[in-house]
């Protein structure tokens, strides 16, 4: 969700984590604001965060290689595998 007061995970929707943007949806900065974000959120480089679908949808297919960390908002849990699962 691109223009928001600040940036932050928000709440889990189907299959699809929404995340909260300080950058405006125009001429891609908001794509790449994303991509800084989580790349500070897992702890890798910028270069290691990828954008895989959805470039100019709200629904994005992000990838990120090697995270050093995996914060708690982004763990996977329940039936579907990861912790708990």
């Amino acid at each position: 969700m691109p223009g928001a007061s600040r940036d932050r995970v928000g709440d889990l929707r189907g299959d699809r984590l929404k995340i909260s943007i300080t950058a405006p949806p125009v001429d891609g900065k908001a794509n790449a604001h994303l991509l800084k974000f989580l790349a500070r959120q897992f702890k890798v480089s910028r270069s290691c965060v990828t954008l895989t679908a959805g470039e100019t949808s709200r629904n994005k297919t992000i990838r990120i290689e090697r995270p050093a960390e995996i914060p708690a908002e982004f763990a996977v849990t329940g039936e579907h595998g990861g912790p708990g699962g």
